[in-house]
């Protein structure tokens, strides 16, 4: 809304005698990550809602060193569509059926990785990648290999810095595409309804990056009955 006014104001815009006074951007609140202290917004521009947030570990000499915090963000609306369409008007415990059908869908997710690690490198991401997706999808095909765990993070090379703060973010897009970003440049863009699956599943299958983060997202989903 413009408020206009008589006299001249400071930063104001003066159009015809009249004043137009800039509206303060609306905060948008914030979750903070405890292991990490990453802040989240609760909601993106683009209306995805934050379903959970967590941190990824890596056993490091004997040591669970923290990676990356994470927050998981969803098309919630679509997603609860789709829930009460295969589950029904009510859900009262989490269960396998609700996190395979969000693995399975083509809903709409970003999963926000903020660095906390200071001696990352772009090739220790690739290959932590690499090795995660791999797993997840031998669990899903049950042992067939498949060369698309490679191609997340495309032609990101350690000329690419990171260092604490630093943002990725991975999409599952319209058509399973998978679709990677790394401090706002786009990296690469994998069209396979496999590696979509697979990657979603690393944060809500059967051995989730983070259990407690799982849990937080599946009760975000009873939320949405």
């Amino acid at each position: 809304m413009e408020t206009t006014v008589e006299n001249v104001i400071p930063n104001g815009k003066e159009t015809d005698g009249s004043v137009q006074v800039p509206n303060k951007q609306e905060e948008v609140a914030v979750e903070v990550e405890p292991k990490t202290g990453v802040s989240f917004p609760v909601k993106l521009d683009d209306g995805k809602q934050l379903n959970c947030v967590g941190v990824r570990k890596k056993s490091m000499l004997g040591l669970g060193i923290k990676i990356y915090g994470f927050g998981m963000y969803a098309d919630n609306e679509t997603l609860k569509n789709l829930l009460k369409s295969k589950i029904g008007k009510g859900l009262e415990k989490l269960n396998k059926e609700l996190y395979q059908l969000v693995i399975d869908s083509d809903v709409e997710m970003v999963v926000r990785l903020v660095i906390v690690f200071s001696s990352l490198t772009m090739s220790m991401v690739r290959k932590n990648f690499e090795e995660g997706l791999g797993a997840s999808i031998n669990k899903l095909t049950g042992g067939k290999k498949d060369e698309v765990a490679n191609k997340l993070m495309g032609e990101a090379t350690d000329n690419i810095k990171l260092t604490p703060g630093s943002l990725i973010e991975i999409s599952r897009l319209p058509g399973y595409v998978l679709e990677t970003k790394v401090m706002g440049e786009v990296i690469s863009k994998v069209e396979s309804e496999l590696l979509c699956r697979a990657y979603i599943n690393l944060y809500l299958g059967d051995d989730p990056l983070d259990k407690d983060a799982k849990d937080k997202f599946g009760k975000s989903m009873i939320s949405l009955f």
